[in-house]
């Protein structure tokens, strides 16, 4: 296998993972309320350790769930703005077949991916108490970016390594006329 098509190849694996957690991400996000009540049911069984050691989480957990209980019942119109926070994941993970199709044509995909793993971080860090978010749940969130940027730099890396070795040299007699 030529360094060329190891290089492509490696970028299609890691842009495949991240496209792969961008639709899981967004899928979860339909199905909020069902989700909590499982996770604080599974929080709350005999089996788990979580309200002896983590408290907080457990009572964090619970305040969601009855928030999002209660804007159900009474507003389901609100979580609409999750099926559109879900949509857009899933559009999001469509742009990056450009680059899993063409990665030096399309590394701006990959560069845009990264800047919005960035901008996860002040995300987090202005909105989260502006929204009453604990700041632990902040540092959870910003997770994703931090982990995020790490396999899109590994893709932006190989792909500036895949550009460099089938850049085309210029003739020489085209530099010096400058066509």
């Amino acid at each position: 296998m030529s360094e060329s098509a190891a290089l492509v190849r490696g970028i299609r694996v890691w842009l495949v993972i991240f496209i792969v957690c961008l639709v899981l991400s967004g899928l979860t996000a339909f199905p909020l309320v069902t989700e909590l009540h499982w996770l604080e049911d599974a929080l709350k069984s005999s089996a788990s350790p979580v309200p002896e050691h983590l408290p907080g989480l457990t009572e964090w957990i619970e305040r969601v769930r009855e928030g999002l209980d209660a804007t159900d019942e009474r507003y389901p119109f609100v979580l609409y703005g999750t099926d559109w926070l879900a949509f857009a994941h899933l559009v999001i993970a469509v742009a990056f077949y450009g680059p899993y199709r063409d990665p030096v044509r399309n590394i701006w995909v990959v560069e845009f991916g990264m800047i919005a793993c960035a901008g996860i971080i002040p995300l987090a860090l202005i909105c989260g108490p502006i929204r009453g978010i604990p700041f632990w749940w902040s540092v959870i969130d910003m997770s994703f970016g931090v982990f995020g940027v790490i396999p899109l730099h590994l893709v932006r890396r190989r792909i500036k390594r895949l550009e460099a070795l089938t850049a085309r040299p210029v003739p020489t007699a085209a530099v010096a006329t400058g066509t």
